[in-house]
């Protein structure tokens, strides 16, 4: 038998999930600044406010059955019957069409799917708290990512286990983050004693909160990515190839004036960085640091160092020795290009791609 019990719409666990370690910082630009879409979101959010409204918003309510409850959550099927009583929308269609631009930019959500879509049934959603709207510019990075998804799989809980897609993710970033991994982890660690410490239910409803937010910022293959358009650039396109009334057919009817306009064009971006500069310097560290065994300069050799004297004995063990030094082969793992510019190693291959009846290949 399944109860149901009232309760208030300002959503508790909004005022904490605030202070908790284990959300990202709040962006501090101006909005106007960087989301030039503010004015979407704007409306979208005066459209949420009404649903959340204590006077004719739609029903929130905890939903309590055999060992299991649902806190703060309403139904699909009432999320369209507000949209069409309190909206001018007469269609379902169009009210279904509605709640998924809401749902796909993050401001309400499934609580048992990670597909961001509403459906007209008895499906139980949920709102997003406004601090992981979209409106505060959120710019989350892989890190946060990863700490994320290694927090998922400390936690034994069956709603929390990771789906196929955020599997492959976690291995793939922590191969990417290999050398900060642990630090990954123990942050992950930290930030789940902290989820521990709540209370059972508000820990639900920041759990589902927070894997709603990720789901907006990186889907699951196959749902639309909301965040991956930045209209800024779509414009300054726009405006580079298509003027506005005379003034742009005269500018595209003169090649002097279409000249002018690229030059300056182009010197706007190459004032503009592309990449930032700690992303370089973490790039370029990580790059000196896997080839500085190999940087004679760097790491002395056991033998004498050839580039600094005129013994040429360490050359000369790797030409005469039969078996293929363990330090050459790990270099082969670093890329294809590795593997190709070394004789031996492209020899390597070659047997190896004829065993497979595929050495013409690489010829």
């Amino acid at each position: 038998m399944v109860t149901m019990t009232s309760e208030s719409n300002s959503d508790k666990a909004s005022s904490s999930l605030a202070k908790k370690s284990n959300v990202l910082t709040a962006p501090t630009a101006s909005i106007s600044e960087v989301a030039p879409n503010i004015l979407v979101y704007k409306k979208m959010e005066a459209i949420i406010e009404k649903m959340q409204g204590e006077n004719g918003g739609v029903s929130v309510r905890t939903v309590k059955a055999f060992m299991r409850n649902w806190p703060s959550v309403f139904t699909g099927s009432d999320l369209i019957s507000w949209i069409l009583k309190n909206l001018e929308v007469e269609d379902v269609t169009d009210a279904l069409h509605l709640a998924y631009l809401l749902s796909s930019h993050g401001y309400l959500f499934p609580i048992d799917d990670h597909a961001l879509t509403v459906k007209n049934d008895g499906t139980f959603y949920r709102f997003q708290t406004p601090y992981f709207w979209p409106s505060n510019c959120w710019e989350p990075e892989n890190t946060d990512y990863a700490v994320y998804l290694c927090k998922r799989t400390m936690q034994n809980k069956t709603r929390l286990e990771l789906a196929d897609y955020e599997a492959e993710n976690l291995a793939r970033l922590q191969k990417m983050f290999s050398r900060k991994w642990e630090f990954i982890f123990m942050q992950a660690e930290a930030q789940s004693k902290v989820d521990k410490k709540r209370d059972k239910l508000e820990r639900k409803v920041l759990d589902s909160q927070e894997r709603a937010f990720w789901d907006v910022h990186r889907p699951m293959p196959g749902c639309v990515n909301t965040t991956e358009m930045d209209i800024k650039k779509a414009y300054r396109r726009g405006a580079s190839s298509h003027g506005s009334g005379s003034s742009g057919a005269a500018v595209n009817n003169n090649p002097i004036e279409q000249i002018n306009r690229l030059i300056s064009l182009r010197k706007m971006k190459l004032e503009r960085r592309t990449i930032k500069v700690s992303k370089v310097a973490e790039s370029l560290i990580s790059y000196y640091e896997q080839y500085s065994e190999y940087d004679h300069f760097l790491t002395s050799p056991e033998l004498p160092n050839p580039w600094i004297t005129d013994n040429t004995e360490l050359w000369d063990v790797d030409k005469n020795s039969r078996d293929v030094p363990l330090r050459r082969v790990k270099r082969w793992g670093f890329d294809l290009r590795e593997l190709l510019n070394d004789p031996v190693g492209r020899e390597q291959f070659t047997r190896f791609l004829e065993k497979e009846y595929s050495g013409e290949n690489l010829k």
